[in-house]
């Protein structure tokens, strides 16, 4: 066989895809337990989705970009994320396996680009919780504070590294970890060791009280919004992305973390009841909600006090704090938020194993990734394992810089799934649909094109570290997953039933 041969073969070896035959006998052979409902699944969604984003993040886009038009930017990430949403919905009813975009990948791009996409996932579910775990850390030590008026020492509950945006590189505080982000995610590990029920409970109680807790702010601060505080409702641009169109655009990248989330409950399709039916009404339904609850919130709190003001940690606290001076709600809204985000936590830490799972079923990683737990029916293995990289990650990096590397990582996972949709749709038309993206092939483009542009506004050092992250993963996919390929190598699956 020639050289230009060889390469042809390595280049046909890299696009095998995973036909429906296969997956539909792999749900065949699932031996996850089926207990999810819609229900279940739309609270998973929100549970995801509800957290940083608009408990942080919200302000922050109101007062360094967007100001009162924060609302527009919401509306725009909204638009992106339920583009992707869609193709989601109508992948998810077509092959209802775990593994989320990574499954969705292999049977329409072939398993190198799904590697890839698998690969890039960690960055959304992993680094993502880790994100989750900071916030969640400064709204508990803001709790603490106001109820007992106790305090941690700061170098036990923060970062010690943060980044530098002008020296564009990172920096010893002198703190020691956040030991309150570690703790909330090693708990949550334990939860999901011990099944998917049991959080799925954890997670609906934490979902009615942080909706509560918003409801309650919406409504209770209604009432005290000063129109004053909406003009300009556009502030006037300061050059570059500081006001302006330009500035409510960069906003939009910004709350886009907010809506984060809502594909996990694809990740549960091998625990749901019904998934053709219930994955589709999960997802969308999720997403609906939110983004009625975020656009609400938005138009209340840059109401209450001016935008300006906005760029806190805490701002629903802090407006509240400033204009109505209510402890009451401002307690309320802390429980909230702390329920909140370990809801989002729990999701994000449920469904990164999942992915890991799906990977090591196909041979892509070491087959012990793939065991589950006898008693509890969990993939006990890689949920340690990724509740330990993750509580590392929480105690010893910045907020900011684990934010942007899951936004960009999940604006990526989009591209490829709008893509997906498309590329389905010309293969396999006749397949079997439970739900179908409407507008032909103009939806799930405009889709990608919207997630791809969102991800030309990330930072130069953002786009780096995605860059870094693919190679590493590129370099164990060549050292591990591409010898051991079931396949590719379907013998190894074999050997391996056999052994048994």
């Amino acid at each position: 066989m020639s050289f230009v041969d060889k390469l042809r073969h390595f280049g046909r070896q890299l696009i095998t895809v995973k036909s429906m035959e296969d997956l539909q006998s792999q749900a065949s052979k699932n031996q996850l337990s089926r207990t999810l409902g819609p229900f279940q699944l739309t609270a998973i969604g929100i549970g995801a989705i509800i957290g940083t984003g608009i408990f942080v993040l919200t302000g922050t886009a109101a007062a360094k970009f967007a100001g009162p038009a924060v609302v527009i930017s919401f509306i725009i990430a909204g638009l992106a994320a339920g583009f992707a949403a869609l193709a989601y919905a109508e992948l998810a009813s077509m092959i209802p396996i775990a593994g989320s975009a990574y499954t969705y990948t292999y049977a329409t791009m072939g398993e190198f680009v799904a590697w890839i996409i698998g690969w890039d996932l960690i960055l959304e579910y992993l680094v993502g919780a880790a994100t989750v775990s900071v916030g969640w850390s400064l709204y508990f030590m803001k709790f603490l504070e106001h109820v007992s008026g106790a305090k941690l020492q700061g170098s036990l509950t923060s970062a010690p590294v943060i980044f530098n945006d002008k020296t564009q590189s990172f920096e010893v505080t002198g703190d020691y970890i956040n030991l309150p982000a570690i703790i909330i995610v090693l708990a949550i590990t334990a939860l999901l060791v011990f099944g998917i029920q049991a959080s799925a409970r954890v997670n609906a109680g934490a979902v009615f009280i942080k909706v509560f807790v918003i409801l309650l702010f919406i409504f209770a601060c209604c009432g005290f919004v000063d129109s004053d505080n909406y003009t300009p409702f556009v502030p006037e641009s300061q050059g570059g992305s500081k006001y302006g169109a330009m500035g409510v655009f960069t906003g939009a990248t910004t709350v886009f973390f907010a809506y984060i989330g809502f594909d996990a409950v694809s990740t549960a399709a091998q625990e749901a009841k019904n998934p053709q039916r219930d994955l589709p009404i999960g997802i969308i339904a999720s997403l609906l909600i939110c983004t009625t609850l975020y656009i609400a919130v938005s138009v209340v709190l840059t109401g209450l006090v001016p935008y300006e003001t906005l760029n806190t940690a805490a701002p629903l606290i802090d407006a509240i704090e400033r204009s109505l001076n209510w402890k009451w709600l401002m307690i309320i809204i802390e429980i909230g938020a702390i329920a909140g985000l370990t809801s989002v936590m729990l999701i994000l830490l449920m469904g990164q194993p999942r992915i890991f799972y799906a990977m090591a079923s196909d041979g892509l990683f070491p087959k012990v990734i793939a065991k589950v737990h006898p008693r509890f029916r969990t993939p006990w293995i890689t949920t340690i394992i990724t509740g330990a990289v993750c509580a590392i990650a929480g105690g010893v990096l910045p907020i900011d810089v684990l934010g942007e590397m899951t936004s960009i990582g999940t604006l990526f996972a989009f591209v490829l799934v709008n893509i997906g949709v498309i590329i389905l749709r010309v293969k396999k038309p006749n397949a079997e649909r439970g739900f179908k993206v409407p507008g032909g092939y103009v939806t799930p483009t405009i889709g990608a094109l919207l997630s791809a542009a969102l991800i030309a506004t990330a930072t130069v050092a953002s786009i780096e570290r995605l860059f870094i992250w693919m190679a590493v993963g590129i370099l164990i996919y060549f050292a591990y997953g591409y010898r051991h390929s079931y396949i590719r190598h379907p013998e190894l699956r074999r050997a391996e039933h056999e052994g048994r």
